[in-house]
């Protein structure tokens, strides 16, 4: 068994928005996911860190969850700042059923296991990403309470967090998630977004206490991190 944790897939078979347009890595990208994540085997967990694919909604992002429903074992997923298509849990899940995907959950208020440790997270936030201020503090509120509300489900288990967002990177820290961390006593946060020239603002390695990792997938060249 394995845990493994990727972000940033940008699947586009149900938009036309392929990432290919951006050149360097992402040229031939969804073969290149396909090679990379054929290690992942029926007895492994995968956390898929947000902005999953391009799609609008649901309907329109059945192609690309038929693509994810390939990927063995169980997947476990958050929200990005490009997941258009998230909705509620339960008309996610009704979502899949409908269409036969299985093993693909929500990341959301709560936690799962893996091997005695907690798999907790939420999306995270920017506060300079978006229009006004009123705006992005009533956000980043939410995903402060999200994100401590999946920490207290875990109750004592050891908990490894997933965000979408990082939560420190050069020239910019977001101390009310670090607080959390800290509190919690999380020791490993692993994180996307960040691509192509971004890469070099990624701090990763011990910083306070926690271990830092970037994980979207051009970073990784496509091929999913070893958590466990």
């Amino acid at each position: 068994m394995a845990l493994y944790a990727i972000g940033d897939l940008h699947l586009s078979l149900g938009a036309e928005k392929p990432m290919d347009i951006f050149g360097g890595k992402w040229v031939g990208y969804m073969d290149k996911l396909k090679q990379g994540l054929s290690v992942i085997k029926p007895e492994d967990t995968t956390v898929l860190l947000g902005d999953l694919c391009w799609a609008l909604d649901l309907e329109g992002a059945k192609p690309d969850f038929a693509w994810i429903n390939e990927i063995p074992g169980r997947k476990i997923i958050l929200k990005g700042n490009h997941d258009y298509w998230w909705s509620t849990a339960s008309k996610f899940y009704k979502f899949c059923e409908a269409n036969g995907f299985s093993n693909q959950f929500i990341l959301n208020n709560n936690h799962y296991e893996y091997e005695g440790w907690a798999i907790c997270g939420t999306r995270g936030w920017f506060f300079e990403e978006e229009r006004s201020a009123e705006h992005d503090e009533k956000v980043f509120k939410r995903e402060l309470i999200r994100l401590e509300a999946s920490l207290k489900s875990a109750e004592d288990l050891p908990k490894i967090v997933f965000l979408h967002y990082p939560p420190r990177y050069k020239g910019y820290q977001c101390d009310e998630i670090l607080e959390l961390l800290s509190k919690y006593e999380v020791r490993r946060c692993f994180y996307g977004h960040l691509h192509g020239p971004s890469h070099k603002l990624a701090m990763e390695g011990l910083w306070d206490g926690v271990e830092f990792r970037l994980v979207s997938a051009d970073f990784l060249d496509f091929k999913p991190f070893t958590v466990i």
